[in-house]
């Protein structure tokens, strides 16, 4: 595996960096979180960069891009901690119209996500149902030529402004499939999630419904855009703990006790190390998650995306902890940018699976090696 970013990488991170570096100052993020929660008019930026449609294919007005491209996006929005809803769109609406809809489904949708008209969102977590992609209890029945949807999915990532909704659903032959529905069929309780980024609550009686491909053939495109949904939210933790590190490194450099930096104190000194080491760590983690998305077998890929997964999570952790105790009191505050660091990382750690149930995964097979 190539560890070093091709050219072509090294100049989609700059041109990223640099609007977000103009753009998404920790004022300018609380102003939007005091908003309406996000910037539409940075989202036309990014359709604008090519970001929108970056793993579409070109046929679908999309850059054609792969995961190695998508990570690096993703770690400089985690740098930035970008409010607006890719995960939902792009890392995951997209990529599941690409890996399961039909040819005449994706020219009807992807390159509207592509030029930033239209937002996705996916729709598959129950009460009750954990983390499990398969305990599905809302049912999808035949109507003529379409589908009627009952039931209702709670967490929806991206749900409070999504155009369309990507819905699981168990068919009568008890297969779990992929619906279109619009969202303005559905009622939705929306809110605001902890790290700030919007979710709803989806209620689905009678709603009308387009199967998205082959109800049956759904599982296994819904599991593959998962894994690289989770690799992809690795790259984005790696770019908020490499943030937290600098913050904290260049606050030991200018808060004074005794009359010299506290830097200069062998012990904080010592701390500091051990956070980029636990950074270190999860960016070679990282890079294991995006290598496992070439691997064909599907439970080896998700054994490697799990075992990547929970490295990063323990990092994150350790990183975040120790950002908001070496600043003391003011890395507890909402005015100073560790905290939402922190938040956005704990949300991560509990997006698709948990760290018991990604231990689960990574003891079930013979191991990496």
């Amino acid at each position: 595996m190539e560890l070093d970013l091709t050219d072509e990488q090294k100049m989609l991170a700059d041109a990223v960096r640099s609007l977000l570096d103009k753009r998404y100052d920790a004022n300018a993020r609380l102003q939007l979180l005091e908003g309406d929660g996000w910037s539409r008019d940075l989202w036309r930026q990014y359709a604008e960069l090519g970001l929108l449609g970056l793993t579409v294919d070109e046929q679908c007005g999309g850059a054609g891009m792969g995961s190695g491209e998508l990570a690096v996006v993703m770690e400089q929005f985690g740098r930035a901690l970008v409010l607006e809803p890719f995960v939902a769109t792009v890392v995951l609406g997209a990529s599941l119209v690409s890996a399961a809809g039909t040819p005449e489904q994706k020219q009807e949708l992807l390159p509207d996500v592509a030029a930033g008209e239209t937002l996705l969102a996916f729709a598959h977590t129950e009460a009750g149902s954990r983390w499990s992609l398969t305990d599905v209890t809302t049912t999808a029945t035949p109507a003529g030529g379409d589908w009627t949807l009952d039931g209702e999915k709670i967490a929806v990532l991206g749900g409070d402004v999504a155009d369309q909704l990507l819905v699981t659903a168990r068919t009568p032959e008890g297969e779990v499939g992929l619906f279109l529905v619009a969202a303005a069929d559905v009622r939705r309780d929306t809110y605001r999630q902890q790290d700030g980024l919007g979710g709803a609550d989806v209620l689905l009686a009678g709603t009308s419904a387009r199967a998205l491909g082959t109800p049956g053939e759904s599982l296994a495109a819904i599991e593959l855009v998962v894994d690289t949904a989770t690799a992809m939210l690795c790259a984005e933790a790696v770019g908020a703990m490499e943030r937290m590190l600098w913050l904290t490194v260049d606050y030991l450099k200018t808060r004074q006790q005794f009359g010299i930096p506290i830097a200069t104190f062998q012990a904080l000194q010592f701390r500091a190390a051990d956070m980029f080491v636990s950074l270190e760590q999860a960016r070679s983690m990282s890079m294991l998650a995006q290598r496992a998305l070439a691997v064909d077998d599907p439970a080896e890929r998700h054994r490697m995306v799990a075992a990547a997964k929970v490295q990063i999570d323990l990092s994150s952790r350790h990183v975040g902890q120790d950002a908001i105790q070496l600043h003391g009191g003011i890395g507890m505050t909402m005015e100073y940018p560790v905290g939402h660091y922190v938040k956005r990382t704990a949300v991560i750690a509990k997006t698709f699976a948990d760290t018991d149930t990604l231990l689960e995964a990574v003891g079930s097979g013979p191991g990496l090696i």
